[in-house]
């Protein structure tokens, strides 16, 4: 069996499992201190493994970030500059390795929940996949070559600036760091603060679904042409409002103007714009992929 944690702004979720069809045991801790939280996670694996007699291979994070992921640094592990100042500069590779004296792997939470789609969701078979978390906040983790792809830090594609077409809107967005991009302006928390309410409370005729539509095919147009994911799939709490996947799709054409001559796009676009194939718990089960990976 493999442990596996989806670390989150409000909550880790903690799982040991095999795969999505051999899950033995799952929790949810609220994320509060660094030191409560990490000791509750470590008591969870600890007891579970005990009481069940089994041995643990290995533990897989995806995590929220900024994280240090270059494991030549000396502060690898890390969560930096995250907005939960009492997490910041947090080991957290350090402190569960310290003790559950497991092998670690980590990587960010939406690299991760890409990782689960890959083995065994909707990216199933596919060799570059793009995973989309539209929520509380936007995140993206790129598949290449079916590896997490980092680079100089990793991807933070929810900090792409979009263009605001709508004349008669003063809105400035939500993200400390940035007017006018991709989180500050689609995410929940943007439009609760443009419309006050939540997604959830948004009419599928509301006016907020044509803007919010409009910058996230912006978004899925630019990452196209710039990464050429074979699939895009879209999570997050946003995007359980399912009726904004066909326009969103119909956006993304428009805006592509006939430049990229795809039949996946031009014609099976249904099939290419997506919903998670293991619903909520695509990063949970990635989570178990970046443990198996240490071992297999």
């Amino acid at each position: 069996m493999y442990a596996g944690i989806e670390a989150g702004g409000t909550k880790f979720n903690c799982i040991i499992a095999e795969d999505p069809q051999n899950i033995l045991v799952e929790t949810r801790i609220p994320t509060t201190t660094p030191h409560e939280t990490l000791t509750r996670v470590v008591n969870f694996f600890l007891e579970e493994s005990l009481s069940r007699k089994i041995t643990l291979k290995s533990l897989g994070i995806g995590s929220f970030g900024p994280l240090d992921l270059n494991k030549r640094s000396t502060h690898y592990g890390c969560i930096t500059s995250t907005p939960k100042t009492a997490w910041q500069n947090v080991n957290i590779v350090k402190e569960l390795e310290d003790r559950l004296h497991l092998p670690i792997d980590l990587d960010t939470d939406v690299n991760a929940a890409a990782l689960g789609e890959l083995y065994w969701g909707a990216g199933q078979g596919l060799q570059n996949i793009l995973y989309l978390t539209i929520g509380t906040g936007i995140g993206g983790g790129a598949i290449i070559a079916r590896k997490p792809y980092h680079g100089l830090l990793h991807p933070e594609m929810g900090h792409i600036f979009l263009a605001q077409p709508f004349s008669e809107d003063d809105f400035k967005g939500v993200c400390p760091y940035h007017s006018h991009c991709f989180e500050g302006l689609a995410s929940g928390p943007a439009l609760k603060a443009r419309w006050g309410r939540d997604a959830a409370l948004l009419e599928p005729h509301h006016p907020a679904w044509d803007q919010e539509t409009f910058y996230i095919a912006q978004a899925l147009s630019t990452y196209i042409n710039v990464l050429s994911p074979e699939i895009i799939i879209l999570g997050g709490g946003v995007m359980q409002q399912t009726h904004l996947f066909p326009l969103i799709r119909i956006k993304v054409i428009e805006l592509l103007n006939g430049y990229l001559q795809i039949p996946a796009i031009l014609e099976n676009i249904d099939q290419y714009i997506v919903p998670p194939g293991l619903g909520t718990r695509s990063g949970v089960l990635g989570a178990i992929a970046l443990a198996r990976s240490l071992v297999d």
